[in-house]
């Protein structure tokens, strides 16, 4: 799809353009399933279990089912109902047993939220707690409870997925690649350690929110505020056995998601209150704690790496052992696991590789997608980890990174060979360092540590992430002509708040030659009339829309051109058009105006030819393979999107206290679509990212309960957290197969900007910092228990450097 053709000889495409969703946000005429009241709508609260894990002993709703106002209340033990993404291990409400701290046991639906609340709080629920497995490296020994007794009876992808009956693990993942036992006898150094990171929430603003009413003949329509209406669909009806025709789902705006609204979540609760209440529409809308007890999280990570180097600094060899924790059910947590597992390394080419990558169950709110789908948290370790390994060798870290950078002709965990197209991980880094002057401390911030006594650092981390998608992922969009010769968009991608939709209406005209004021995309995404899309998820939005929206606009004009052709009595060939109308080129006083076109065109003799002009446009992902289970060995990647951020930090040493000064964050893009959208993501994801770094994070008591779930104590950064100064820069190596060579950047800008804070922070102060968030407190404890450098390297071509000492955890 790549055109190659300079940004300034394009009109709309890597131009500035006001977004296709500013008015009605900016005026609040934007309309949310949070917005929505219906006809006879009921309101929904929940009975939710105050343990980790307990037998369901009974549940007595007599009382509650008397209350003034209540219309239905469900348990678990009438509803028969499996759910899953991947693999299908979770009720609409516990049965049997609950599985985790927060999770739903009833439900009731009542004529006011008031009347709901009050009948739930009259539920009585007999439990017998038993002993939850709270860990995830705890649930991996032999006599930890099962979180999952029946794991080997539940059905899954397995052409993908591998779980392991009689354990904890939902999944195992593996990359093979090389000798990696003889690289590291060959190797003259070895280097090993431990990091990690707790559960996180995804805290969009507007919280997770559906409608559902059950109608007759089990037809179903479902409002959601959800990232992908096809995805709910489908597994709405997978769960019920009904046919797709009978369940619509529609999505209007969308108050964020971050990846926590991917999948299915609370619309088939609210069918089933819907259906016993007589097909009353129903809402449930989770409060903020029970986003972050009820709902999915991201999955906390435990990463060990050993690394083998030459003398000259080139990585020979790497052990890498991932252990995901999925909670209680494995959602997308098992996907995670396998995309992190190929990414395993990050930007970085490791001839000899050993990786596995573990999801495992414990009692705790299970962890879904997050915004970089696990790397994140993966390359915390990973960036954190080259810049241990060069300190230890005595190597500049920048200097170490790009001497083992991926470039064109490496090869990836999976054999993917690296090409000019693919991207510069190189330059990225570069360019960071440059903008931060790293290596260098300059006059004024000299005279600043003079100043306030604080040291300053600079650290670089870099980046990669390709979007993790089955290798069929398809998607479509229609273009529809008005009357008038404007078209409307119609597509299933969900913009909510990413600007995908901005990109792809510059994308149109671009392709069409039309003014942009004449491109409408439709916001409102609804099953029975929109095309099919996947999902909303992985960075892949822009280059598969993107790509099918080129196919429906040239699709659109090849019909227009048809029509013109026939009533200039010209070859199709012949004809150009600008934004109103087809002509001859050599005539180009011979034409035919859009608009006439539009929904057919009346000859002078009044025979009419054509018919409404619409254009289709149909891509799927190219190339790609399933990975072969015991070697890794395949194609997972449509893209991979290089970046790399530094940061300038000032560190009290006596008190651990730091603050961010500077951050630059660039990233390799193919072609931006909109620079001011690139901006966009690149500041929102880097905010996001600072608060993984510095604040936030699931705390569990000893029994399993969530300590802080609320922002009362789980805190998430603001608008006075900014760094002093924030420069955005993109570095463009065209994308063959992308959109005007486009490849995307919603998730990678949150990815690496703690690893560069925490690289940083060591070297103003030497504080080696292995888990994350990094509170003051942690960098003081860190500074009062230095341990040389040497404890964490062996020099020698034989045996095992020494074990990391055990991270303190935060979410135990």
């Amino acid at each position: 799809m790549f055109d190659d053709i300079k940004t300034g000889d394009l009109t709309w495409v890597g131009h500035e353009t006001g977004r296709a969703d500013l008015i009605e946000k900016l005026t609040g005429e934007a309309t949310f399933v949070s917005d929505m009241e219906l006809p006879g709508m009921l309101h929904t609260q929940l009975k939710k279990s105050p343990y980790a894990r307990a037998r369901i002993k009974g549940i007595d709703v007599s009382k509650a089912e008397s209350m003034p106002g209540v219309r239905a209340i469900v348990t678990g033990d009438e509803l028969d109902y499996h759910i899953g993404l991947y693999i299908v291990d979770k009720y609409i409400l516990a049965k049997g047993e609950v599985r985790h701290y927060g999770e739903a046991v009833a439900a009731v639906a009542a004529e006011t939220l008031e009347q709901a609340r009050a009948a739930a709080e009259a539920i009585v629920v007999d439990y017998e707690p038993l002993p939850p497995v709270l860990h995830h490296m705890e649930a991996l020994k032999p006599d930890a409870p099962l979180v999952h007794p029946d794991l080997g009876s539940y059905s899954y992808v397995e052409a993908v997925f591998s779980p392991k009956a009689g354990t904890n693990i939902a999944n195992h993942m593996k990359v093979r690649k090389g000798d990696v036992e003889k690289a590291f006898a060959e190797s003259e150094y070895i280097v090993e350690r431990e990091y990690s990171c707790p559960s996180v929430q995804h805290v969009p603003m507007e919280t997770h929110v559906a409608i559902a009413q059950w109608g007759k003949g089990d037809r179903v329509t479902i409002w959601t505020s959800a990232q992908s209406p096809f995805t709910v669909r489908n597994l709405f009806c997978h769960a019920f056995k009904l046919p797709h025709s009978n369940v619509r789902v529609q999505v209007p705006y969308v108050g964020g998601g971050f990846g926590g609204k991917a999948g299915i979540g609370i619309e088939p609760l609210c069918a089933v209150l819907s259906r016993k209440a007589g097909g009353k529409p129903v809402k449930f809308q989770a409060s903020r704690e029970e986003e972050f007890s009820l709902l999915p999280c991201r999955s906390a990570l435990t990463y060990r790496i050993k690394t083998g180097v030459s003398a000259e600094g080139k990585i020979m060899a790497q052990h890498m052992s991932m252990y995901w924790d999925a909670g209680a059910y494995a959602d997308y947590a098992v996907n995670v696991t396998r995309a992190s597992g190929y990414s395993a390394a990050g930007p970085y080419e490791i001839p000899n590789a050993w990786v596995d990558a573990y999801t495992i169950y414990t009692n705790k709110p299970y962890g879904t997608a997050y915004r970089g789908f696990g790397h994140v948290e993966f390359h915390w370790a990973v960036e954190r980890h080259m810049e241990l390994v060069a300190n230890a060798i005595g190597i500049d870290p920048v200097e170490f990174r790009l001497k083992n950078a991926l470039k064109p002709g490496s090869r990836t965990l999976t054999g993917e060979e690296i090409l000019p197209s693919t991207g510069n991980v190189v330059k990225c880094i570069e360019e960071a360092a440059r903008r931060i002057r790293y290596g260098s401390i300059t006059p004024e911030e000299e005279a600043r540590q003079k100043k306030t006594g604080w040291k300053i650092g600079k650290g670089i981390a870099a980046l990669h992430k390709a979007p993790a998608i089955p290798s069929f992922t398809a998607t479509a969009v229609v273009l529809k002509m008005n009357e008038d010769g404007s078209v409307l968009v119609n597509l299933a991608l969900t913009d909510y708040g990413q600007g995908t939709y901005t990109s792809v209406r510059q994308i149109i005209a671009e392709r069409l030659g039309f003014p942009i004021d004449k491109i409408k995309v439709a916001f409102e995404s609804d099953t029975d009339r929109d095309p099919y899309d996947w999902q909303t998820v992985a960075s892949k939005g822009l280059v598969l829309s993107g790509n099918a929206a080129i196919l429906a606009a040239d699709d659109l004009l090849e019909k227009a051109y048809a029509v013109a052709a026939e009533a200039l009595h010209a070859n199709p060939r012949d004809l150009a058009n600008d934004g109103d109308k087809v002509y001859i080129k050599h005539h180009p006083d011979k034409s035919v105006r859009f608009a006439a076109m539009a929904v057919g065109l009346a000859l002078p003799n009044g025979n009419g030819i054509g018919g409404p002009l619409i254009g289709v446009g149909r891509y799927i992902a190219q190339g790609l393979t399933n990975l072969n289970k015991e070697t890794g060995e395949g194609r997972p990647a449509l893209d991979w999107t290089y970046g790399a951020h530094g940061i300038v930090a000032e560190v009290n040493e006596e008190t651990g206290e730091y603050r961010v000064l500077k951050i630059a964050s660039i990233f390799d893009v193919g072609r931006a679509i909109n620079p001011d959208l690139v901006r966009g993501q690149a500041i929102g994801g880097m905010m996001q990212g600072l608060g993984t770094a510095v604040c936030e994070g699931y705390i569990y008591d000893e029994n399993g309960r969530l300590l802080n779930p609320s922002f009362t104590d789980n805190k998430i950064p603001t608008a006075k957290d900014l760094p002093l100064e924030v420069e955005c820069a993109v570095v463009e190596t065209p994308q063959i197969d992308g959109p005007y060579g486009a490849r995307g950047v919603a998730e990678q800008s949150m990815i690496s900007v703690a690893p560069a804070l925490g690289n940083a922070i060591q070297k103003a102060t030497g504080a080696q910092l292995t888990h994350m968030p990094m509170r003051s407190e942690d960098v003081w404890r860190t500074l009062q228990n230095k341990e040389p450098i040497d404890n964490w390297i062996t020099k020698s071509p034989v045996g095992s450097c020494r074990s990391a000492p055990e991270a303190r955890r935060r979410d135990e």
